[in-house]
């Protein structure tokens, strides 16, 4: 297999390095996994079509997130036995390279993290899956009601209802960014944000960059603000925007190899759009691979 660092050398300049992003931060629906875990909750086909309705809003920053979060799971009242099933549908819907990226930047010394407004449980697992350390998992918890059910008839606590929202920053359109400062408090190194939503987008002023992801939905705003956004199913292209041109030429793993030779092969063909010239034709300096701008897309 043919190493990135021999790969287009004519465009590449000797002396361009692009910096590592020790910090790699991850939202979870629609950008890890395929699905949004609460819109998968309904099973009704009016319910579905209303709690999509709300989420499409929240997530293209037309409403605030706060107004809709608790909203979407009063219409739905879900089982605590439901919200773990989400866990396998996450599983079975994981983004095109998402397991894989995240092997490899803990394998070139990243710390990875994801921030969620998802629910708690199915996106621990799902991240516990996926490899990431709990205390590097965010996401928002909720109470059941421990006397909904059959529970004279010794039903178990999956049959418990949604009761309410646990108090979290993470149900409001800009929480994300306090938890990222958080979470980055007292840290050293460069972050990096991953993720398709507005709430994504306004947390962005909390890290070093932002990519945006259109690999499951495009959302305009995204897309046009993000300083770098990828339009390919695949999430591999993230691999060259957090471990530099230096980790990778010195990554003696086959599996980070075979993963940034993929990742490359995408950007040529457009993978990445970037929104800031200057970080374009630094991109492209230093992985001798085409560096799109402007409107073009490529899914």
């Amino acid at each position: 297999m043919r190493s990135v660092r021999k790969t287009n050398q004519s465009r590449r300049s000797p002396l361009a390095r692009w910096p590592v992003y020790r910090h790699v931060i991850f939202d979870c629906d629609s950008t890890l996994t395929g699905i949004e875990g609460i819109d998968e909750l309904a099973n009704h086909p009016d319910s579905q079509q209303q709690v999509a309705d709300l989420t499409r809003s929240a997530m293209d920053g037309k409403v605030n997130l706060e107004t809709v979060y608790g909203e979407r799971l009063e219409i739905l009242q879900p089982t605590r036995g439901a919200v773990r099933a989400l866990r396998s549908r996450y599983r079975k819907h994981v983004v095109e390279d998402a397991a894989a990226l995240i092997h490899a930047l803990q394998v070139l010394g990243h710390e990875v993290y994801i921030v969620s407004g998802g629910l708690f449980d199915p996106v621990r697992e799902f991240g516990l899956h996926l490899g990431v350390a709990p205390e590097h998992i965010r996401a928002v918890e909720v109470e059941y009601d421990t006397l909904s059910g059959n529970w004279w008839q010794g039903q178990g606590p999956w049959h418990e209802a949604y009761l309410a929202v646990q108090h979290s920053v993470l149900t409001e359109s800009d929480g994300k960014a306090r938890v990222i400062r958080e979470l980055l408090q007292n840290q050293t190194g460069r972050s990096l944000l991953v993720g398709d939503g507005v709430s994504d987008l306004l947390a962005s002023r909390e890290v070093d960059l932002f990519a945006g992801f259109g690999g499951v939905i495009c959302r305009d705003r995204v897309a046009s603000e993000s300083k770098v956004f990828i339009q390919s199913q695949s999430i591999a292209p993230v691999l060259l925007l957090a471990a530099g041109t230096m980790a990778l030429e010195h990554s003696g793993d086959a599996g980070v190899q075979a993963l940034a030779e993929k990742a490359h092969t995408l950007t040529q063909s457009a993978a990445l759009r970037w929104n800031e010239v200057r970080l374009a034709e630094k991109f492209e300096a230093c992985f001798g691979t085409r560096a799109t701008t402007g409107s073009e897309r490529n899914l």
